[in-house]
């Protein structure tokens, strides 16, 4: 047998466990496993055959990759070699890559991506190659799979984006389509842009202020629906709270007078000075209690989530008014 003798292609059946269907990609390991020694795969590599798309990583088949390929490449890639059980997700597909297959409108094509992103633990010996960035993780979160891939949660897959962007619009985009489009919240987002120290870029921080105000938007927005769908007394909206002659109490989101209820949405994102912020809340809170105003505090999350368990909560702090000792008077204000 010479070099120009054809070599007879041997099944690959455990590559898959779908009859019918030929793997279109393989590992060197899989190959070897399959008894195909490293001499033979470099063999079938020659032009117009197989290819070799990243290190240990082939496609089996000759012609152009696909989108689909790339990303199944990337996560093989990222897996191979793996001597000890992960715990927790192996691999996934995150940033731009992952968010265009969350359908992000602001995300560009799979076929125009230089680059994929893969998240992976920490402890992973793994170096970015070709076109895989390899992004790690001390606590990867659980993916969600679309297309048949493991992809990252919108919040995790949005900053892995932003950490490889410079350019303020972009990156304001794609934190605002997170909100805007029902992906996730803006606390979730900003959380993860803390854990991944960004803060300190001012174009992002620029981009979160829009992202915060666009959350607080849509929950006011879902506040406003929530009176008028479960048919809640109308109360006065935004407004603050001081005593007569005396000091300013707060801002509330919503307050039925005569019940002497008020509801506050709260819309903060961890931050460096949160723990101030929260503590500051919380007095504001106790505050008005002790004055005899029922304060509920709602969060975006339970008005998108629990609307119905939201109304309930408002409507049962209504009732109770009549029961309680009649608060202090106080003067309502347009804030």
């Amino acid at each position: 047998m010479n070099h120009n003798t054809p070599i007879t292609p041997r099944p690959l059946a455990s590559l898959t466990d779908r009859p019918g269907r030929t793997e279109r990609l393989a590992s060197a390991d899989q190959l070897r496993d399959q008894g195909l020694p490293a001499a033979e795969v470099a063999a079938r590599c020659r032009p117009g055959g197989w290819q070799q798309l990243l290190p240990g990583v082939f496609l089996l088949h000759p012609g152009r990759p696909t989108s689909e390929d790339r990303l199944k490449a990337a996560l093989l890639y990222a897996r191979r070699a793996t001597s000890v059980p992960a715990q927790g997700p192996d691999a996934m597909i995150t940033g731009l890559a992952a968010l265009t297959l969350h359908r992000f409108s602001s995300a560009p094509p799979l076929t125009s991506l230089e680059r994929i992103d893969v998240l992976v633990p920490r402890t992973r010996r793994l170096r970015s190659t070709g076109w895989v960035r390899v992004v790690r993780a001390s606590g990867a979160p659980e993916p969600v799979e679309l297309t048949g891939v493991p992809v990252a949660p919108v919040a995790r897959a949005v900053v892995d984006a932003v950490s490889g962007l410079t350019d303020a619009e972009t990156v304001r985009r794609l934190l605002t389509e997170a909100v805007r489009g029902g992906h996730c919240e803006p606390g979730a987002v900003v959380r993860e842009l803390s854990r991944a120290r960004l803060l300190s870029r001012p174009h992002v921080v620029d981009a979160v202020d829009a992202l915060l105000a666009e959350g607080r938007a849509r929950s006011e927005e879902r506040l406003y629906a929530m009176v008028r769908e479960f048919a809640l007394p109308e109360p006065v909206w935004n407004v603050d709270l001081r005593l007569p002659g005396g000091p300013h109490l707060g801002g509330v989101d919503a307050y039925w007078p005569e019940q002497a209820v008020a509801v506050e949405l709260d819309t903060r994102a961890p931050r460096q000075d949160d723990d101030e912020l929260w503590t500051e809340y919380t007095r504001k809170r106790e505050h008005l209690e002790r004055l005899g105003i029922t304060v509920v505090h709602l969060t975006p999350r339970k008005l998108r989530k629990a609307m119905d368990q939201q109304a309930t909560v408002v409507r049962t702090a209504l009732m109770a008014a009549q029961d309680r000792k009649p608060a202090a008077y106080v003067v309502v204000l347009p804030r």
